[in-house]
């Protein structure tokens, strides 16, 4: 067939649109995954981190109940906010810089009693600096507000310590190190995903737009065009299917021509012969008497058999809807189909033997079935030349009966033993090529199939599955 230059270019233009929309779903599909990933890892990294600063909370927290209840022992053991109480209330504001709080401590009438400021002051310049070096707190600009926290002793209120939080800057270089490793995943993970992604959706259409190219050759015309097959992937299982459809295809259009040949040449030469005769006989050159007539009616004959051949193969195709099977009792009917070829073993020297167990009985229909049997036998004696054997070997095996009909005939060449059940498909010189299609259409109309062995020169084997009774 022949499609003009504009049908060709559209195909191959839509194709080509085809593959390439594939190919920005499948980019934007693992690329989509990849960004749910990362976004994840975020989520993951504010979640960690809203519990690390939650667990400091609670950590602050209790070391302010610690210094609250060490002023209020202090209070309780000078009976009073009196000058002795300043030294120690020095120490509790110098241990709570050092875990991390500055400290404002007030009366009940809110008074400044000590600071942090002044209990730094009160120490020596040497050891005040080694207490701000082993600190490590963030510049005060980092801190937040006073916090006030009541002071309680016997059930009356004291006094009150207010306190500001200094994060240490530990803490501030975790936090600003992993939101730079953060940073630094997103940009090279969400790089490398996306040139994974291109890399990776570029394998996956490679194969569809190689499916698509060869479709659009065969739609052209060319049947031989095939994709590579690389791999056991669900893509390469679809590039051998595909290959196997071409290849069939290939096969259909061979056959199809061939068919066509072989009916124009089947009918051309009994009608070449039927004409000529027939003119013959109007000029006057042949006479037209019984031995002309039973020449004529020899070639319509000639004609009558392949119509019917090909008939019969139709009938072979719908006879799933004229099955009447019944139960056969398989030993006496293949007896029987043997009886009506004694002559033609006797002519030709031919062995012909049954294996088949008393008892055995088949669910079939006995014309098909007998139409089945009869083609097997007629083609093995046929590729029997002399003095050679055929055997018909049937038993039971599971719920099917095994059938075979055996040979030690010419054999098949593995070039055509493919094909031999396609329609006017000849191994062979002489008969139409119909016999084995019909074979096969009749077996398959039994819920049964048939495979077909063969060693070129030493003899074949036709194995038919049928169900049992």
């Amino acid at each position: 067939s022949s499609s003009s230059p504009s049908t060709v270019w559209d195909t191959s233009s839509s194709g080509r649109e085809m593959i390439k929309s594939l190919w920005i779903k499948f980019l934007i599909l693992l690329f989509a995954v990849s960004v749910i990933a990362l976004s994840a890892a975020f989520i993951l990294r504010e979640l960690m981190i809203h519990d690390f600063r939650e667990y400091l909370e609670g950590e602050r927290e209790d070391r302010v109940y610690w210094i609250t209840a060490d002023i209020e022992r202090t209070y309780e053991k000078y009976n009073g906010w009196k000058r002795e109480i300043l030294g120690e209330l020095s120490e509790d504001a110098v241990w709570a810089f050092m875990l991390g709080f500055e400290t404002r401590i007030l009366d009940s009438s809110g008074r400044v009693v000590m600071d942090t400021e002044s209990a730094l002051a009160a120490l020596s310049p040497l050891v005040r600096s080694r207490f701000l070096g082993v600190s490590e707190r963030a510049p005060r600009e980092q801190a937040g507000p006073y916090l006030p926290y009541p002071l309680f002793l016997a059930g009356k209120e004291i006094g009150r310590i207010e306190v500001r939080f200094l994060q240490p800057q530990k803490e501030s270089v975790f936090i600003d190190r992993s939101n730079k490793f953060l940073l630094f995943s997103l940009l090279a993970l969400g790089g490398l995903a996306l040139i994974l992604s291109i890399i990776v959706s570029r394998k996956l259409t490679r194969p569809i737009k190689r499916l698509s190219s060869a479709a659009a050759e065969i739609s052209e015309g060319n049947l031989k065009a095939r994709v590579p097959v690389t791999g056991k992937d669900e893509l390469c299982k679809l590039s051998e299917s595909f290959n196997k459809m071409a290849h069939t295809l290939e096969t259909q259009e061979a056959l199809r021509k061939k068919l066509l040949s072989n009916v124009a040449h089947e009918l051309r030469t009994p009608l070449g012969a039927m004409r000529g005769e027939l003119e013959g006989m109007m000029d006057g050159l042949i006479p037209s008497d019984r031995e002309q007539l039973q020449s004529l009616h020899e070639e319509t004959g000639r004609l009558r058999k392949l119509l019917d051949g090909m008939e019969e193969l139709a009938q072979a195709q719908a006879s799933v809807l004229t099955l009447k099977k019944q139960p056969i009792l398989l030993k006496p009917f293949l007896n029987n189909i043997i009886g009506r070829t004694e002559r033609t073993v006797r002519d030709k020297n031919v062995r012909l033997k049954l294996e088949c167990n008393d008892g055995l009985i088949i669910d079939a229909d006995p014309d098909r079935l007998s139409q089945i049997v009869i083609n097997l036998l007629d083609n093995a004696l046929r590729a029997v030349k002399n003095e050679g054997t055929v055997t018909i070997h049937a038993a039971a095996r599971g719920r099917e009966i095994v059938l075979e009909v055996r040979d030690t005939g010419t054999g098949i060449k593995p070039e055509d033993l493919h094909f031999i059940f396609e329609r006017f498909y000849r191994a062979s010189e002489g008969g139409l090529g119909l016999g084995l299609a019909i074979v096969k259409e009749l077996v398959e109309a039994h819920g049964g199939r048939i495979e077909a062995k063969s060693e070129y020169g030493k003899g074949s084997v036709f194995t038919l599955y049928l169900p049992s009774q």
